[in-house]
């Protein structure tokens, strides 16, 4: 195998002359001023190589080709890259658009350089539409580069960030595809590397591409800062950087103009106005040492009350891509929050460079800083994991974790990934997996650890479903699921299910209803069923049968309709006929066609009556509510039912509860009642003097035996004086 030799020792160098160089290579080397002569000698030679193989070619705007990979090699310049990812960006685009092969390049500039050029020639072939259709073999390619060599990622979003300043060149079609795409896959790979500089220009050139009439609006707005902010900045800058002075704090303080980008995502994340969003001023002060960040932090606390719950220390636990700075919010003079960030020299070069602050390769290639090893550790971990599981789909699921922080991404127990929107429950999840999952959900297992279904779940969390067969979803259900796709699957359920109840349900009123006049569904001709569901405008039986449920259709007429034959006329029901036909058997948990009264509130063990009420279904009451004597004008509305022996759930209930008006008396009736497995709903004082206080608890129990208990353990207490059910 031949080896070659690094440029700095090739023996016959070319020799550019300095005065020939166009101003794009004179820009270069004035943001490469850095490198010792030698260097930039290579620079220079490197441009003449690629100057030579891209000879005939244009950009969309009409300049030489050559000027494009030049300008990214400046991009570099200014970020502080070695000597290596200069010439590799000078030479980017030889390998793909031109005849100069790996071995030219390895040749004349050694093979670190080659594999550079080849590892961004390959993502060069990449394809993102947007971050749902990204190719997962191109990531896991693209992470694999970035793992053999951090340095190709830096080139390639080099180059994206050049092709977006000269984004104007593009066809519209062409620059709304490339925004997209930078706003959603470069923009965030930038911030996951702590390149704070290069993805705020990515994100702010991205949207004047994509929305450039909102840029255009939000650009002209901050320009157009009113004087009385202008003052406001230095005023507060003036107090802060006196208090510091006087501590004898070296320091330099800058204040922070928001972005367009950032105002943008701001205003429509919190739903704020724009002058909401400019109403907060902010600073950074960078500071000598992290003794000196944390002493000028009580120092801007002394100037300006800090608001409560508002500072973090990212210093002491840092970002995960090495971010650390100490961040406080001070309740300003003119009342508006003032954010301010204290950080040491050293933080703020990572801050806006990343891993490619102080970019030197030593010892076999370690990076030398904070940012460059967790950039490092996250990309090896994430290779790690393809290497376990081969799947390239997976792969790109464990980039996003990281890179798009608006999405949840969970495994399951088989190592499959889900995306999820953020606060997603464990029921979301069960129903990403497969909606019959989701209908039979009992609970989860997250990490391991049982939990509920309403759990809200975190990035890379690893959730196992727990179903039953026999389990349905609830209607609260729906207050507790985030993603579009279980609220969808829930609603869908339960009105399947709650006509399903409802047909069941009016077919057993139906089936009384005729048993009292001597007949049965089963016994109506087949014809007169067929005429009596035309006449009515029944598509179905069934839907004839949930009408009657639902109280639309009264089943003691469709009974003597049916059960009439053609011609008669229907005899007139009995006004009793209902109260003394064979009881309805109910769980209490039919949906839609069974509700229990409020004025009652009647628990299994009770002795009930229905109301048949027209497009609610049957309302239950206790035989003793109140209200019963004015129900009894509509006899023919009645409907006999009873409990059946597999009623469950929890049902609602009201006591009224005498205790004495003493501090802590509330807490001990509320103990009393959780003692005896029971959940409280809601509790109101009903009256209260200086003695005594009176108070309804509403709560939810399984049936009267449990409301007994409940009421035997508030009774026992020598703060109650008396307790009564409502």
């Amino acid at each position: 195998m031949t080896s070659f030799e690094p440029v700095c020792s090739t023996s016959t160098p070319q020799i550019v002359d300095p005065a020939t160089l166009p101003d794009y290579m004179l820009d270069l080397e004035r943001a490469a001023k850095y490198l010792d002569e030698s260097q930039r000698a290579q620079l220079r030679l490197a441009w003449s190589v690629g100057a030579a193989a891209h000879s005939g070619q244009t950009r969309s705007s009409g300049e030489p080709y050559i000027t494009h990979p030049v300008a990214v090699a400046r991009i570099l310049a200014e970020q502080g890259l070695d000597v290596e990812t200069l010439l590799a960006a000078i030479l980017h685009d030889t390998i793909e658009d031109t005849s100069l092969g790996w071995d030219d390049i390895a040749s004349q500039f050694g093979p670190t350089v080659a594999e550079l050029v080849d590892g961004v020639t390959k993502l060069d072939k990449l394809q993102f539409r947007d971050r749902q259709e990204a190719n997962a073999e191109s990531f896991r390619k693209m992470l694999l580069a970035m793992s053999r060599d951090l340095r190709v990622i830096l080139i390639k979003l080099a180059d994206r960030l050049h092709n977006m300043r000269t984004l104007g060149a593009k066809d519209p079609q062409s620059r709304q595809r490339i925004a997209r795409e930078t706003l959603d896959i470069y923009a965030p790979i930038a911030q996951r590397l702590g390149m704070n500089q290069i993805k705020s220009e990515l994100q702010d050139l991205g949207f004047r591409a994509l929305h450039p009439y909102r840029h255009a609006v939000l650009e002209k707005r901050i320009r157009a800062e009113p004087m009385v902010r202008r003052e406001a900045l230095v005023q507060i800058e003036a107090n802060l950087a006196q208090r510091l002075a006087k501590e004898q704090l070296p320091h330099r303080l800058i204040s922070r103009v928001k972005s367009p980008w950032s105002i943008y995502t701001k205003m429509r994340a919190e739903g704020k106005s724009f002058a909401q969003v400019m109403d907060v001023f902010g600073y950074r002060i960078v500071l000598r040492t992290v003794a000196d960040c944390y002493h000028a932090l009580g120092v801007v606390h002394s100037v300006y009350k800090p608001l409560d719950a508002r500072f973090r220390d990212f210093i002491a636990i840092p970002k995960a891509n090495g971010y650390q700075s100490l961040h406080t919010v001070l309740f300003g003079p003119y009342g508006s929050p003032i954010e301010v960030q204290l950080r040491t020299e050293e933080m703020d070069l990572v801050a806006e460079k990343g891993v490619a602050a102080h970019w030197t390769y030593k010892d076999g290639g370690q990076a030398p800083n904070s940012a460059q090893n967790r950039a490092y550790n996250w990309i090896s971990g994430l290779v790690e994991s393809q290497h376990a599981t081969g799947s390239s789909l997976e792969f790109l699921e464990n980039v996003k974790i990281d890179l798009f922080p608006d999405e949840v991404y969970l495994f399951s127990p088989k190592g499959d990934i889900l995306s999820l929107p953020r606060n997603a429950i464990a029921l979301d999840f069960a129903y990403a997996v497969h909606t019959d999952v989701g209908n039979q959900a009992v609970a989860a297992r997250v990490d391991g650890k049982l939990v509920p279904l309403r759990t809200r779940l975190s990035n890379g969390e690893r959730v196992e479903i727990i179903t039953a067969k026999s389990s349905t979803p609830k209607p609260q259900w729906l207050e507790y699921v985030v993603s579009s796709k279980a609220r969808t699957a829930i609603r869908h359920q339960l009105k399947q299910m709650g006509h399903e109840d409802a047909v069941q349900l009016g077919h057993r009123m139906l089936d009384r209803a005729l048993e009292a006049l001597g007949s049965s569904l089963e016994r109506v001709p087949a014809a007169r069923l067929d005429s009596y569901l035309q006449e009515g405008r029944h598509p179905r039986l069934e839907a004839l049968l949930a009408d009657i449920a639902l109280g639309n259709k009264m089943p003691s007429q469709v009974a003597y309709a049916l059960a009439s034959a053609p011609g008669e006329d229907a005899a007139p029901a009995p006004a009793h006929t209902s109260m003394t036909q064979e009881k309805i058997l109910i769980t209490g948990s039919e949906r839609g066609v069974i509700s229990f009264a409020n004025c009652c509130m009647p628990l299994p063990g009770d002795d009930i009556m229905g109301y048949h009420t027209a497009g609610k279904g049957i309302v239950v009451h206790r035989k003793e509510c109140p209200n019963v004597a004015e129900y009894r004008k509509s006899p023919d509305r009645w409907i006999s039912i009873g409990w059946d022996h597999t009623v469950s759930g929890d049902f609602s209930a009201a006591l009224r509860i005498e205790v004495d008006n003493r501090p802590g008396a509330l807490a001990q009736v509320a103990a009393a009642v959780a003692d005896a497995k029971s959940n409280i709903d809601r509790v109101e004082y009903l009256e209260r003097d200086i003695n005594v206080a009176v108070l309804r608890f509403s709560i939810e129990v399984k049936d009267r035996r449990h409301l007994a208990n409940v009421i035997r353990k508030v009774r026992r207490l020598s703060v109650v004086l008396g307790v009564q059910r409502i």
